[in-house]
């Protein structure tokens, strides 16, 4: 699989006019949602190359990344005469650059796309990396394909407008990536004041996190081995996450794996001896900027249900990724049912 271009632009709409004048293509798409066609799109609008480009929308929410609207998309791209030799643009946040990218990899088997993230969250979890997707049967991204963008273009100036919740969102990913990669990382990750955003300090911030994704990324893209170290945090985050929408209280994605984080920290410490006043340090985080997510034990038969639906999984067992250490990856971890709601416990009773 080919590496895949992701550029952080100083001026978005040369990057962009200067890759759509090199491509020749012979029509292009864009793909928004109701938010960034209305905040962002007039941006890309201003390219000449663009003039014609033809637009679809769907509604913003990640409850519109399913069957139906993918389908809408396929029928767009259908009807307005898009080829092999087109090219998408997927300009949105995480939601839109899975289900775009999901339908320009399918569409005649395939065709070239552009990720533009607009939310930090689908800047560093969803738009690098290649995986595609939809959720399906109330399970998160249950149906997909691992096919890269083209290019993903970057412009951090987008993140200056997000509201406080969704820019920790995005932020959980990259507390992950610092878990996972160095005590360097971890250290920059910890000490950035998130009460009083430097956005050029950020700005480094976020082309180190990138990096981090991007060396597992290319070391496993098919997810057979080490990549699944970017999988922390998610697997009973992503339970967490699905039970949210069934109870009508949806959290954002990132919220989700924070609180999936101090689960797996716990287990990864006492099955892995992960040290125990680190685990604090990172839980104290997460404990002070993430709202708590009130569930109780009658809820843990419906999420460790959940948990078995995990695309890691193998055979009967729940496979996570835990850690010894800031760094060292223990992948293909199991734990009983027993421990997994010592987990839970463990989040319920903390602070």
């Amino acid at each position: 699989m080919a590496k895949q271009n992701v550029i952080i632009c100083q001026n978005i709409t040369d990057t962009l006019q200067q890759i759509v004048a090199k491509g020749g293509y012979p029509s292009i798409f864009i793909l928004t949602d109701s938010n960034t066609g209305r905040i962002c799109l007039p941006r890309l609008r201003t390219i000449p190359e663009l003039a014609n480009a033809k637009v679809t929308e769907i509604p913003a929410g990640d409850e519109n990344k399913n069957i139906e609207h993918l389908a809408n998309i396929w029928q767009f791209l259908s009807n307005n005469g898009a080829t092999r030799k087109s090219l998408m643009i997927n300009l949105g946040g995480g939601m839109i650059t899975d289900i775009g990218g999901f339908a320009a990899s399918t569409f005649k088997r395939g065709m070239a796309y552009i990720n533009i993230p607009t939310s930090l969250l689908g800047t560093i979890d969803a738009a690098v990396g290649g995986k595609t997707g939809i959720n399906f049967n109330g399970l998160k991204n249950e149906v997909g394909v691992i096919n890269p963008a083209d290019y993903v273009l970057i412009d951090p100036e987008f993140f200056r407008t997000l509201d406080h919740d969704n820019f920790l969102s995005g932020y959980a990913e990259m507390l992950k990536h610092g878990l996972i990669s160095s005590k360097e990382e971890l250290l920059k990750v910890l000490n950035f004041d998130l009460q009083n955003i430097d956005f050029e300090k950020f700005k480094k911030l976020l082309e180190s996190s990138i990096a981090v994704k991007e060396y597992f990324v290319e070391k496993d893209p098919k997810e057979q081995n080490i990549r699944k170290a970017l999988n922390f945090g998610h697997t009973i985050g992503h339970a967490i996450e699905s039970y949210s929408h069934e109870i009508g209280k949806p959290l954002l994605h990132g919220y989700a794996v924070a609180f999936g984080m101090v689960c797996e920290l716990y287990l990864s410490h006492i099955k892995t001896g992960f040290p125990l006043d680190l685990m604090r340090q990172i839980n104290a985080l997460i404990y002070e900027n993430y709202r708590k997510f009130d569930f109780g034990c009658k809820s843990y038969d419906r999420l460790y249900e959940l948990m078995t639906h995990d695309k890691k999984n193998t055979s009967s067992e729940i496979n996570f990724t835990l850690l010894a250490n800031v760094g060292e990856l223990k992948i293909n971890q199991t734990a009983t049912k027993e421990e997994i709601f010592e987990a839970l416990d463990f989040y319920r009773d903390a602070n």
